[in-house]
């Protein structure tokens, strides 16, 4: 009994793709349940095995068996739901507000349990029971409660509205077929009811079909927000960790700055307080001396005076240090606190450092296979089978002049386009003086002399003379690196507005385009700039994505 009372609530016993009362329920591997059918006709028509719900794929087609026990629920749902809508039907016989009251009753009217299209009478139960038993009445059309059964009547030719006119697109009687609607074309109302009925069907399967399809972009939308709240946690727990962590460095680097100084301190204290014991040990002994001399020059007998002069031994002072080359000089703190701050320094870049790397392990999941258009390169350009590597020929090959080709840059497209997430490449440049990457939209100018920069459709950095980088932000921004980039990764984020460019092999970030615009199919952007008589010949080559 504890199984029938179990999840009243109707939405928990809705198939998600039909939005009706499950018929013969069947659970997912996942745990979801759908209708037989349902699922079954679901899987008959997508390719893949996906979960309409949570999107769980299987690698083949799971074998589907009812769910007996949740099937009898069901089943006592169904019956607990029918039998509530009964006793609500006998309980509620007095006519409501915005229900069809019996046109026969008097005082009290109650409810309307149908309608006669010939009596043009709305009946209750009791009323009805004529119509039930009596030949002549049987024969009477009979439908669901419905006010205003005049309307239902030809208003010129007082029939009823038995016929539909698909020519004029109304309900019309017998006599308007051979009057006004003469030539029309003309069905009964039936025909043109279980016509439109079929329409509505199917207007409504559809409708259906669009509620589940938002239902499960709402599930979808739902698990993103999920994955971006857990990205968010992450990135959180990752940033309290890395400022924590300089934090302690600063707070380390300070107390060791304090203790140095202080240590420096207690040293010079230390010595002063020993010179000064000494200074006055000295003291004490020539102030015994002086008094002695003192009482002894005070004396009037001769004999003794002489005596005492000659045992004190006065032409010799006491034993004392020559003070005049010392002293204590205040300790030097000159360079302590750059010192200090010199090693924080070094803490925090290879904190950097490690975030960097991080950062570029994540852009790296991205990676997608790059090649090289053909269409698109420039004529001087020669590009290898593979459409991996391109370099500069100073020559120019005879080729059709294609809307997509280059002809004012020696450059060139790579194949895929992106229009939405996220993508990364990485590109060699090992041994050029100049080149230049980055991404490009489609409706670029190829044929003019058009600068490189954002508003132009360019989000590109360049080498010039072979240590002169620049990112092409309109204006150009002068990059200084701390050393040249072997391989540079190349990473965009669509809706994020971003395109970032990395030493691959230093983990370092080289420049970021940031809150960038993106409307169009973006493209990969490749120039290994002019030969330059063979000083550039070095070819730019797409190399597979390692994770450092």
């Amino acid at each position: 009994m504890a199984a029938a009372n179990y999840l009243q609530s109707e939405d928990q016993f809705l198939c998600s793709i039909c939005l009706d009362v499950f018929t013969d329920p069947v659970s997912t591997p996942c745990g979801h349940n759908f209708c037989q059918n349902c699922i079954t006709d679901h899987w008959n028509t997508n390719d893949q095995y996906l979960c309409p719900l949570c999107k769980e794929g299987f690698t083949r087609r799971p074998d589907m068996k009812v769910n007996t026990l949740f099937s009898e629920i069901v089943a006592q749902f169904r019956q607990s739901a029918q039998q509530k809508a009964s006793s609500s039907s006998s309980e509620q016989q007095v006519s409501k507000p915005g229900e069809v009251p019996c046109d026969v009753c008097t005082g009290t009217k109650l409810k309307t349990l149908t309608s006669c299209l010939v009596c043009l009478v709305s009946y209750c139960e009791t009323h009805l029971e004529p119509h039930r038993t009596m030949s002549g009445l049987k024969r009477h059309q009979l439908i669901d409660p419905v006010e205003n059964l005049e309307g239902r009547m030809c208003t010129e030719h007082d029939k009823p509205l038995e016929l539909f006119c698909k020519t004029d697109q109304t309900c019309v009687c017998m006599l308007c077929t051979v009057l006004d609607h003469k030539t029309h074309d003309v069905v009964p109302l039936k025909e043109e009811y279980e016509g439109k009925k079929a329409e509505l069907g199917k207007t409504e399967a559809e409708i259906q079909q669009m509620i589940q399809k938002r239902r499960l972009k709402i599930q979808e939308i739902k698990q993103s927000v999920d994955l971006s709240e857990k990205t968010a946690d992450r990135e959180i727990a990752e940033g309290v960790q890395v400022f924590t962590s300089l934090k302690e460095s600063v707070e380390r680097g300070l107390n060791e700055l304090i203790n140095t100084i202080k240590e420096k301190q207690k040293t010079t204290e230390k010595q002063a307080k020993a010179f000064i014991t000494e200074l006055e040990q000295e003291i004490s002994e020539l102030m015994k001396r002086r008094t002695e001399v003192e009482q002894l020059s005070r004396s009037e007998d001769h004999l003794h005076l002489l005596q005492r002069v000659q045992s004190l031994n006065i032409q010799q002072p006491p034993p004392t240090k020559n003070w005049t080359e010392v002293s204590v000089r205040p300790s030097s703190y000159e360079g302590t606190v750059v010192k200090a701050v010199v090693q924080l320094e070094e803490t925090i870049s290879k904190e950097m450092k490690k975030l960097l790397e991080a950062e570029l392990k994540r852009v790296q999941q991205y990676a997608v296979d790059v090649t090289l258009d053909p269409d698109t390169a420039h004529p001087n350009l020669i590009l290898c089978d593979d459409g991996k590597q391109v370099n500069d020929s100073d020559l120019r090959k005879n080729l059709p002049d294609n809307p997509e080709r280059f002809f004012e840059y020696a450059s060139v497209l790579g194949k895929q386009s992106f229009s939405s997430g996220r993508f990364y490449f990485e590109v060699q440049v090992k041994g050029k003086t100049k080149w230049e990457l980055g991404v490009a939209r489609e409706s670029i100018n190829r044929k003019g002399d058009i600068p490189l920069a954002p508003q132009n459709g360019y989000w590109t950095i360049w080498l010039r003379n072979g240590n002169e980088y620049r990112a092409l932000a309109g204006p150009g921004v002068l990059l200084s690196l701390k050393s040249p980039p072997q391989k540079v990764g190349v990473f965009g984020d669509y809706e994020e507005g971003l395109v970032s460019f990395h030493d691959v092999d230093a983990a370092a970030l080289i420049y970021s385009f940031t809150g960038c615009s993106f409307t169009e199919k973006l493209f990969p952007y490749f120039s290994p700039c002019n030969n330059d008589c063979g000083k550039n010949s070095a070819p730019l080559i797409i190399s597979p994505v390692r994770v450092n």
